[in-house]
């Protein structure tokens, strides 16, 4: 094998790497097998969400209004993300920067009263 010395040190540490990788799968494996923990027990493969078994179908149809909420929360959630940057620099970016952001935010605020106009935050 011809090469530079610092070629071959890296193949070398390339494969110290995979071997230690295998080598702790491997470990891992044993472990598992003497500890138990793939053995099937009664209930290990029942449906469990947030400490509470489940009581119903999964399959359970929504109204529309669950999704428009979320769609709604994902919508000015984001807003928010795009107002961070402007609240770390909003010195450097002075009033232009405050007019900007004051059209951002009377954008998205006249969204808010066509959706509370159309009622579509009332569940009744």
């Amino acid at each position: 094998m011809s090469g530079s010395p610092e070629i071959v040190s890296i193949l070398i540490f390339s494969g110290l790497v995979v071997v230690m990788g295998l080598v702790i799968l491997g470990l891992v494996r044993v472990a598992t097998k003497f500890l138990g923990t793939g053995k099937a027990k009664k209930g290990k493969l029942d449906t469990y969400e947030c400490g509470v078994p489940l009581l119903g179908s999964a399959r359970e149809r929504f109204e529309v209004k669950f999704y428009l909420v979320a769609i709604l929360f994902v919508l000015f959630d984001i807003e928010t993300v795009f107002l961070l940057p402007y609240a770390v620099a909003y010195q450097r970016l002075g009033m232009t920067g405050l007019g900007e952001v004051l059209a951002f935010v009377a954008v998205l605020g006249l969204g808010l009263l066509y959706l509370i106009k159309r009622g579509a935050l009332e569940w009744e």
